[in-house]
């Protein structure tokens, strides 16, 4: 094919939906120049704020995080499915905003959220130290007028006992150059009948201001809302022909919870939206892949409303007006031989520091210092990757030689420190090394007795994880082949509805991730266990 022929040949493509699988939702869209960069929430999971990088929004390669460091934001202690919520990118004169929210809590009402800011001259930084702005609610956005202001906006949280909680959308100004957000907030808009108004990013297009807010909670009534106005401060009319996208009531789609859009426009003025969406393995039952990013082509005709054809999440939709821009294929392994993790791996509430995640030690192994039992929330040890597909698969090599049995190490189907499925070396009373099964559902622990295999004087036991669509099953190889652990686990308790626990009316634990495939240590005693993992090699079927 000619170069002339390469450049037109994207149009003619479809894309298909997921365009970014597995845990990537709250999808922030923007363009700069020729490329597209794509941020996502990533909750208690370091590095926060997970970047994709394209140039022809077929082909997405992962940046990695922004969020690398502790002086960025402390994740310690972070409860399941709070930390950093609905992150905001956006670009003015020469510079990268990125602005990101904290919540920290769930109970009565409260969500305790604190928001910052951080600048960087090039996408790969070096990010400035945060600016802590208001803590008056979550998914904050910054728009850049025409006029040189900028403002800060988010949804309004109200604690007090019979009001909405959700009490609609409001805007600050930012001051760039002090650094702080200056003047009183403002009520722009107070949602539809809907309810849960949230996710604001505010647009200037056709002499308008476009709000466009996500509505209706991020589950099954999820949606994407649009209003408009002739003034900054509004007042707003919504679009009269409904959402822009929802997938409510239509539970025969292949893509669920429809919601929490930006939109971009290309180079070639075309108009797309990004949004969160969900795979529920039966009609409205559990989502192990956790909330995804998909979009949709946006028709926006002079004077008139956006709009989605047919107004729900399509499979497929036809590749923008660009030139193809594939990247080179991640390999299927990982055999760390590079200075630091790569960009497919994540790590739970702390980063990925050299005192736990040693690159150095042992070429061309990913040595691991064991960190706290499975529910602890300050220092644990796991590197994982995020499941991307309804069958796919994770396997090691793993050294280890465990004192007794408060060291453990291994491979582990995770979704929280309450959900997950893990096998691990460990040492018995009696002196053997063994092999053990234990699953936690909703913090039961169920132990695979049965199932223990004595691994006694193997240096190198090969260990496999792997989703089959609602079922986990592990295999081992002890030098004498792959054997199947005969038990096949439920993968639906890894998933963001089975996570939800409602009390009196009030959520006492939230889900809002997915699932992952990991490596897992713990030293419970603090004696300095650690494990070498020789490579990681992960499948999709």
């Amino acid at each position: 094919m000619s170069t002339d022929t390469a450049d037109v040949a994207t149009a003619a493509r479809l894309i298909r939906n997921p365009v970014l699988a597995g845990f990537h939702p709250d999808p922030s869209i923007l363009r700069v120049g020729d490329d597209y960069y794509l941020a996502t929430s990533t909750f208690e999971w370091y590095p926060g704020v997970r970047v994709h990088h394209s140039r022809d929004l077929v082909h997405w390669r992962a940046l990695g995080g922004i969020i690398t460091e502790r002086r960025l934001l402390d994740l310690r202690g972070c409860g399941d499915s709070n930390g950093v919520w609905a992150p905001d990118l956006s670009y003015h004169d020469g510079e990268f905003f990125l602005v990101y929210s904290d919540v920290a809590s769930f109970a009565s009402g409260y969500w305790d959220p604190q928001n910052f800011l951080v600048t960087a001259p090039d996408i790969a930084g070096p990010w400035s130290d945060p600016v802590k702005l208001h803590g008056r609610g979550f998914d904050a956005s910054l728009f850049h007028d025409d006029d040189g202001t900028s403002w800060l906006l988010s949804m309004s949280a109200d604690w007090r006992p019979g009001r909405d909680r959700f009490a609609g959308i409001e805007i600050q100004q930012y001051d760039r150059a002090a650094r702080r957000l200056v003047g009183r907030p403002r009520l722009l808009f107070t949602g539809t009948p809907v309810g849960l108004t949230e996710g604001p990013h505010l647009y200037r297009h056709d002499g308008w201001y476009w709000l466009v807010t996500a509505e209706g909670g991020t589950s099954w009534e999820h949606q994407v809302t649009v209003a408009r106005s002739r003034e900054r401060f509004g007042p707003y009319e919504v679009d009269p022909n409904g959402p822009l996208l929802t997938s409510v009531d239509r539970p025969d789609l292949r893509l669920q919870k429809a919601g929490h859009g930006s939109l971009v426009r290309t180079a070639r003025d075309e108009w797309y939206l990004f949004h969160l969406v969900g795979r529920p393995y039966t009609p409205l039952g559990n989502c192990v892949l956790g909330r995804e990013t998909a979009m949709q082509r946006v028709e926006w005709p002079t004077g008139g409303w956006p709009s989605v054809p047919g107004g729900v999440p399509a499979d497929e939709v036809a590749a923008p007006d660009l030139p193809a821009h594939p990247w080179p294929d991640e390999p299927a392994t990982d055999h760390f031989d590079a200075g630091e993790l790569g960009p497919a791996w994540s790590t739970l509430r702390r980063p990925a520091t050299p005192d736990w995640v040693d690159l150095t030690a042992r070429p061309s192994h990913l040595r691991l210092h064991g960190g706290q039992s499975p529910v602890g929330k300050q220092t644990p040890s796991l590197v994982a990757r995020r499941v991307c597909a309804t069958r796919c698969s994770l396997e090691t090599v793993v050294e280890f030689d465990p004192v007794d049995h408060l060291q453990l190490a291994g491979i582990t189907a995770y979704y929280n420190t309450l959900n997950w499925h893990y096998l691990y070396l460990t040492r018995d009373d009696d002196g053997r090394v063994v092999l053990e099964l234990m699953s936690s559902d909703s913090g039961r622990r169920t132990a695979h007795s049965q199932l223990t295999v004595d691994a006694t004087g193997v240096t190198r036991v090969g260990l496999r994880g792997v989703f089959d669509g609602p079922v986990v099953r592990f295999a081992y190889d002890l030098g004498a082949g792959w054997q199947e652990l005969p038990v096949q686990l439920d993968a639906t308790i890894l998933s963001d509805e089975h996570a939800a626990l409602i009390i009196d009316g009030e959520p006492a634990a939230w889900g809002f991730t997915g699932a992952f495939l990991g490596l897992w240590v713990q030293d419970l005693g603090g004696d300095g266990g650690h494990a070498d993992f020789d490579l990681a090699t992960y499948r999709e079927e």
